[in-house]
């Protein structure tokens, strides 16, 4: 609990206690007794069945992934990857991109924040659509960097196996490892509306089957979008939870260029969610939320020329003090 003080219209001060939110950031310093940071790790070559025509062409109507992946400088070779891939001539390249990412975020973090442990945060694309050899050399390396206490991969439930699992839980005996999947929504007919590939099933089935191999599981939520409501967005909530996630990122779904869903956008068939039902909705979710479950955004934004709508995702830092504040009036401090 964490008490504040207000002062009424008689200028007495009034007392009140607030509930600290499970962040991300108290989970870990609570466990390692420190502060722990997520490196972003992009490593050129992958890529996604959702783009390369394994699962639909295209990709997911708002994907225009370089928009995510602020440390994705390697834009060749044009090799692409998949798991049925027998040789991968780039993986020396890919190694060297690893630890030079990590290189230079870890000394911005160290120098700014006094950092000392540090979670490598395999972020864009989808990081288990390749090689199993290729995944263990590259996780491998990366958990060999001094001050590296884990991983987290990030990747959608139609690029699980079971023998990707069963490699992380063998990591996962001395390092902290977990298992990002992009939900985004358990609703069938908005997975087809925005071309996502995979379906409410097949998502449930791989949480449940990390979750009952012992790993970590952050689920990603996109709210806003098409044709979803309060009580739909809700609902997935709700669905999230009730499959024994370990932590939840929240989004809202907003439109940059060169994206599908930019023409639904400018044709005027697709409207933004707005920051008020945005802010609503997160602080509901947030409400709904078991002890247990930690939180690792509650927002994102883009602020550059490539947002198109709507605007007030441009400054991020301004949507979490608009979410904070809405906490704060329910008990909870963000």
């Amino acid at each position: 609990m964490v008490t504040i003080s207000l002062q009424n219209k008689n200028n007495k001060k009034i007392k009140y206690k607030n509930k600290e939110v499970l962040t991300i950031g108290r989970y870990f310093k609570n466990k390692f007794g420190h502060k722990v940071y997520k490196v972003p790790i992009s490593i050129g070559g992958f890529t996604c069945p959702n783009i390369d025509g394994t699962v639909a062409k295209g990709g997911c109507t708002f994907c225009e992934n370089d928009s995510f992946s602020p440390n994705l400088t390697e834009r060749k070779p044009k090799f692409k990857l998949n798991p049925t891939v027998k040789e991968n001539p780039f993986l020396d390249n890919q190694l060297k991109q690893l630890e030079l990412q990590f290189n230079a975020t870890r000394d911005r973090l160290k120098n700014k924040f006094g950092v000392k442990k540090y979670i490598v945060y395999f972020q864009s694309f989808t990081n288990t659509y390749a090689p199993l050899e290729t995944l263990k050399a590259l996780y491998t390396k990366a958990l060999s960097f001094e001050n590296v206490i884990g991983l987290s991969i990030g990747t959608r439930t139609d690029c699980m196996t079971e023998e990707i699992l069963d490699f992380l839980v063998n990591l996962s005996k001395d390092k902290e490892i977990w298992v990002e999947y992009g939900i985004q929504s358990f609703y069938d007919e908005t997975l087809v509306k925005i071309n996502r590939g995979d379906d409410a099933s097949n998502m449930r089935y791989w949480i449940k089957k990390t979750k009952e191999k012992g790993l970590n599981v952050c689920g990603h939520l996109i709210y806003g979008l098409p044709d979803e409501n309060k009580e739909m967005m809700l609902n997935t909530l709700d669905e999230t939870i009730a499959l024994n996630v370990d932590s939840i990122k929240f989004h809202p779904l907003y439109v940059v260029k060169n994206t599908l869903l930019t023409k639904d956008y400018k044709r005027g068939s697709f409207t933004p969610i707005s920051e008020e039902l945005y802010i609503q909705t997160v602080v509901e979710s947030i409400k709904r939320l078991p002890d247990n479950i930690s939180i690792q955004r509650i927002t994102a934004g883009i602020d550059d020329s490539t947002l198109l709508a709507p605007m007030w995702c441009k400054n991020k830092h301004e949507q979490i003090s608009k979410i904070r504040k809405a906490l704060l009036k329910e008990g909870l401090k963000y």
